[in-house]
This record gives C-alpha cells, structure tokens and sequence, in this order.
C-alpha cells in the first residue's frame, strides 16, 4: 500500500517543515511573543488593580457600614437620652401640676372653711339675735301679766335693786 507523502514524510520535507517552523517560531518569538506578553502584562496589571480597588472599595464599604452602625448607635443613644429627658420632664410637669392641683385643693378648702365659718357665725348671731328678740317678747308678756297691778310692780323693783348692789359687789 503506498500511503500519501505527507503522512509518511521524506527527510527533505521533515528539513523544509522544521525550517519553516523555526523561521516561524522566530518571527513569532521576535515580534508576536513580546506584544503577546505585553497584552498578558496590561490584562495582569488590570486584573491585579481591578482586584486591588475592588480591595480598596470592600474595606470603603466596611468603614461606610461601621460608620453608619456607629452613626446609628449614637442616634439610638440619643433617642434614648431624648425619652428619658422627656420622660424626666413629663414628671416634672406632672408633679408640678400635682403640687399646684394640692395648693389649689387647699387653697379652696381653706376658704370653704372660712366660708363655711363665716356663714356658722351669721347664722349664729341670727339664732342669738331671735332668741334675744323672742327672750325679751315672752319677758315683756310675762312681765305685763305679773305685774297688773302696782303692788307686784313696786316688789319688782325692790328685788331688782336688792340685786344691783350684789352683782357690782361679787365682780
């Protein structure tokens, strides 16, 4: 079986190939190996400044996200501070208002004491004032019933200014 010549090579043909692919593989080496390693270089530099702003940007938005934790702590504090400032005011005003509520309250009772007083004394001397009244009319009855005639008024008399110079001489 005779096969192709190019699958079962002479020696000249194994030289022109061999030549060929040295010139080739200089040609190569000379002028496309350094632009294909430069291209490698860039895309590692690229790749490397890529990956080290990407670095840079991870621990930006770590110190963002601390940042903002701590901004956040800080409003809670705050807001706590807040409440209990207001908390703290609200039973300031609370207690202030309970003191001024117990100062009226007494403030109020005391004059409805006073009042109550007042209005116990006038319906006191109005009682003494009618007792005095009615005391001197039933007297004044009495006294013109008893003293019809002259003989009881003169003993009358007599009794009370027996008793005049008694009371003067006890006070």
């Amino acid at each position: 079986m005779n096969l192709p010549s190019i699958l079962t090579p002479d020696l000249g043909l194994l030289f022109w190939m061999a030549l060929a692919f040295l010139v080739v593989l200089g040609f190569l080496a000379k002028y496309a190996l350094p632009a294909i390693v430069g291209s490698v270089e860039n895309r590692k530099r690229y790749i490397d400044d890529s990956l080290r702003k990407a670095h840079e940007a991870s621990e930006r938005l770590e110190n963002v996200r601390q940042e903002g934790d701590a901004i956040l702590q800080e409003a809670r504090e705050k807001q706590a501070h807040i409440l209990q400032e207001a908390g703290s005011a609200r039973d300031a005003i609370v207690e202030k208002a309970q003191g001024q509520a117990r100062d009226e309250g007494a403030r109020l009772l005391s004059e409805a004491r006073q009042q109550i007083d007042s209005e116990r004394q006038n319906a006191m001397r109005q009682v003494r004032s009618q007792v005095a009244e009615l005391s001197v009319q039933i007297a004044e009855k009495l006294l013109r019933e008893k003293l019809s005639d002259n003989d009881q008024q003169m003993a009358l008399i007599d009794r009370i200014l027996d008793d005049i110079p008694q009371h003067k001489e006890n006070n």
